[in-house]
């Protein structure tokens, strides 16, 4: 396959409307609530910026995809091919940053940074999802290692040299939607950090390195996976928070503690694509009903877990979501009066329906070649909003599992209660400053 044959499939990028998870995100992001996520490769050695340089040009021809800018139209935003070389950048402003807010001469939505031995990419969520830019991170890696060491293999599925398939840049949500599928109900409101939010410039993260073959030990043993005992402890430590409350603020909140748990579809649904396809599991507990032991948790957790995976629940929340898209009174109102109506329907019923945010992108595996080269992954999940306040994303790689806390408040007492709830079962935790 010549690489011109990439190039032939232009025309079915040069204009792209927004997959339906990335609908509501032009109309709520700002300076500081930027939509914008992370994965770093800390390697063992300083980046060499000239092999760097080759491989981005080599993986750019790859996904051109996602050589796209955000354009808005009449009635909805849409996704416009530019015709520009990716850049590589110093990473000394902080990550996570809007590629918007100020406007950047960098018109993509992603961006690639480089500091040390630390490579980064940070994509706005409005263009694809946490496995999107693994891929795209792991075909960036397998570029630069092979300019490095020519022994070192591709990723299969990602040479340059190989066909791009128009599914990878399908809506695959669109591709999935069954219109006589009944819609789901509506959360409650739920609970939220008591926490004063920290002076701008706000968002701070804080990692555990935890040992991999501590916390699967510990989740097999209480019959969970990894994310499960985790969002297992993450509840049980709001719990705390919440019982330590003055009684006066205790009765003004929410006694349901509910967190957002991302899916990633590709599990389910057989697709490609690498944009956006995931969807949210939200287990919880109501403190109105009394206080609950871990045990009670991990037995909520991994039944609401295995429940809300179900592919036929699945489908319901995918046939509300593009059902409400296809909606023809929808689909005719202006851009300006939909961004309102959008930014509504976020607030309350986004943020307010979940506690937290729990985002697991699962263990990273790579050839040993590869593999050999990078100390670890880190995932730093998107600046929360003022509601939500803290999110926390998690990544495995060989030995070692990384959470990652974001955080816009001037308290670190979930990060200690949750990290010092897994150093008490055993399981070693050695925290960084990212």
């Amino acid at each position: 396959m010549k690489v011109n044959s990439i190039h032939d499939k232009q025309e079915n990028y040069a204009w792209m409307p927004l997959d339906n998870a990335a609908k509501i995100y032009p109309a709520v992001q700002s300076r500081e609530f930027t939509i914008v996520f992370r994965i770093s490769a800390i390697l063992n050695d300083p980046v060499n910026y000239s092999c760097l340089v080759r491989a981005i040009q080599k993986a750019e021809l790859r996904f051109p995809y996602f050589k796209v800018t955000l354009k808005k139209g009449f009635f909805w935003y849409y996704l416009e091919h530019v015709d520009r070389p990716l850049s590589l950048s110093a990473d000394i402003h902080g990550c996570c940053r809007s590629f918007f807010f100020p406007r950047t001469e960098n018109p993509f939505l992603l961006r690639i940074t480089v500091v040390r031995n630390k490579l980064s990419v940070e994509f706005s969520h409005i263009l694809t999802d946490g496995a999107g830019a693994m891929a795209f991170l792991t075909a960036l890696l397998a570029a630069y290692f092979s300019e490095k060491s020519p022994e070192v293999p591709a990723i299969p599925g990602f040479k340059p040299d190989e066909p791009m398939s128009v599914e990878e840049f399908e809506d695959a949500y669109n591709r999935y939607f069954n219109s006589e599928i009944p819609r789901v109900v509506n959360y409650t409101k739920a609970f939220h950090l008591p926490f004063e939010l920290n002076r701008k410039k706000r968002f701070h993260v804080l990692s555990g390195v935890l040992d991999l073959c501590d916390i699967l030990s510990k989740s097999r043993e209480k019959g969970l996976s990894v994310t499960e005992y985790l969002v297992s402890v993450y509840l049980f430590v709001l719990q705390e928070i919440y019982h330590e409350l003055p009684l006066f603020s205790r009765h003004k909140r929410s006694k349901i503690i509910r967190i957002q748990v991302p899916v990633n579809l590709r599990k389910i649904y057989p697709t490609r694509s690498m944009r956006n396809f995931s969807l949210f599991v939200l287990p919880e507990i109501d403190l109105r009903l009394g206080d609950y032991t871990f045990e009670e948790i991990v037995k909520i957790v991994y039944h609401k877990m295995q429940l809300e995976t179900d592919e036929k629940v699945i489908n319901k929340i995918i046939a509300r979501n593009v059902g409400s898209e296809r909606n023809l009174i929808v689909r005719g109102i202006p851009l300006f009066i939909k961004n309102l109506i959008l930014r509504w329907k976020f607030y309350s019923k986004g943020p307010n329906q979940y506690s937290g945010v729990v985002t697991n992108l699962g263990k990273v595996e790579l050839p040993d070649e590869m593999a050999g080269h990078i100390s670890r992954l880190v995932f730093i999940p998107p600046p929360p909003n003022q509601k939500l306040k803290v999110n926390c994303g998690v990544i495995g790689f060989q030995e070692k599992l990384v959470v990652s806390f974001g955080n816009i408040t001037t308290s670190l007492d979930l990060e200690k209660k949750f990290f010092r709830f897994l150093a008490d079962q055993g399981i070693h935790v050695k925290l960084t400053v990212y």
